[in-house]
């Protein structure tokens, strides 16, 4: 292997891009650049959500309100889709057509 290396000159075999022995890519002062850049956005995102908007007190609790007015919500849409009540009566009653007992 080492032979057949040395006397192709170090060829990459395969796809040169991809695999174990790929060729390296060289860094370019837009990716360093990129990559500053996304650093920053994560150091940024990262101050603004290790302060809350709200304490834990008041985060406590806040949204039960809309939670128990979505559930109500759902309930009542799911209510709506259901059929109405049929009852045995109603579906026999073309039986007492010929009542002769009565």
């Amino acid at each position: 292997m080492f032979l057949t290396a040395l006397l192709r000159r170090n060829r990459i075999p395969g796809r040169q891009w991809m695999g174990k022995h790929r060729r390296p890519r060289s860094v370019s002062f837009h990716a360093k650049q990129n990559l500053v850049r996304r650093l920053e956005i994560e150091a940024e995102n990262h101050y603004w959500l290790s302060r809350p908007y709200l304490t834990a007190e008041q985060e406590f609790g806040h949204a039960a309100g809309r939670r128990a007015a979505a559930f109500e919500a759902i309930k009542a849409a799911g209510v709506s889709k259901f059929p109405p009540h049929r009852f045995v009566a109603d579906q026999l009653e073309h039986l007492n057509v010929t009542k002769k007992w009565s």
